[in-house]
Formats: structure tokens, sequence, C-alpha cells
């Protein structure tokens, strides 16, 4: 299986960049080809330009869209790895979505109605956030995560969502929580074998 991991945050010495670690280590494990963006240390731009909004209108993107493209185009299986900061995805991640993520290649409308592009690939997110996830239903931040993550740009680019992992308390973990998620993660990558 060919798996594209997308992955944001800044410090290799994040509980994040463990979780990298530890999808491709399993999937080398299995023998899974990889590809890993690291949206940070390729530098990617993530400002959705006016050019990029007259360019997706006629069928164009920038090279560095068009590339980051290409790898999605390529993987049978996306990762994506990154922490949930002010109850949403990293800038650079939410911009990577903005502008690769466009109209024609992601999604685009039959008659009005939407449709998703990105159909026959499977996805797995990972998430740390600092809250509980006791406070988070409390709050209804679960659903609101869900339905803007998951139904609004998973779902609706036509990625099927394997599993959505929410690691809590990060800030605050423990060395046995990490070995639990660590556990989590290796099994649910074990699971979704095409």
């Amino acid at each position: 299986m060919k798996n594209l991991i997308i992955y944001a945050h800044p410090n290799p010495a994040s509980l994040n960049h463990f979780f990298k670690e530890t999808v491709i280590k399993s999937l080398e494990k299995s023998g899974h080809e990889i590809v890993v963006r690291d949206l940070n240390e390729i530098n990617f731009n993530p400002v959705l330009s006016l050019q990029d909004m007259q360019g997706q209108r006629m069928g164009q993107v920038a090279e560095d869209v068009k590339t980051e493209q290409d790898f999605i185009t390529w993987g049978d299986q996306i990762i994506f790895i990154y922490p949930i900061w002010w109850t949403g995805m990293p800038a650079i991640m939410k911009g990577y979505i903005d502008r690769v993520f466009s109209y024609g290649f992601a999604y685009r409308y039959d008659l009005g109605v939407q449709k998703g592009l990105l159909t026959g690939k499977q996805t797995i997110i990972i998430n740390s956030h600092g809250k509980s996830n006791a406070e988070y239903e409390a709050m209804g931040m679960d659903k609101a995560l869900a339905l803007t993550s998951d139904t609004g740009i998973f779902t609706y680019s036509g990625l099927e969502i394997k599993r959505h992992l929410y690691f809590d308390k990060a800030d605050r973990a423990s060395v046995e929580n990490i070995a639990e998620w660590q556990e989590q993660i290796v099994s649910v990558l074990g699971e979704n074998q095409l």
C-alpha cells in the first residue's frame, strides 16, 4: 500500500513527531511504501492568494500545489498528523487544505451537487490536544471538530475515514499514556491494510 503522511508540527521533540515516527516504523515493518510531507520542513506556503483562487477557477494551480496534489494522487492511504491548536488544525495544515484541496482536484459541483473527487482513498487522522476528551464532550467540541474536519474537509473531498484518533491531555501525558497511544496507532495501522 502507498502511504502518504501529511504532518504539521514545527518541533522535532514534540509528541506529534513521536506519532509520525511510530507510523513510519509500523508501516516500514509491514513493507509499505511511504512518503512523508512535513509541511514545516518543506516550508509549505499556507497562504491562499488571489492568484491561487483565480488559477483554481481556470483549472490551474501553482507548482508547489501541483507537487502536493501529485503526492495525494499517488497515495492509497493518507495519514494526517497534527495537533489541535485553538480548537482547530495548525495554520500551516489549514493552508495546505485551502491550497491543495482545490476545486477540480478534491471536489467539484455537478449540476449544483457537490462531489468529492478523492474517492477510493482511505485516511487516518491523528490529533493531540491539551484538554481532556471529557471537557471536549461537555462543551460539544468533539462534535464540532468532527463536523468541521471529518465532514467538512475529509468526507467532503471523498476520502474514506478509517479512524480519527484524538489523544487528550497531551501537554501532560504520562509515559503510560504515550505507550498506550503508540499501541493504538500500531493497531489501527494493522487493521487498515488494503
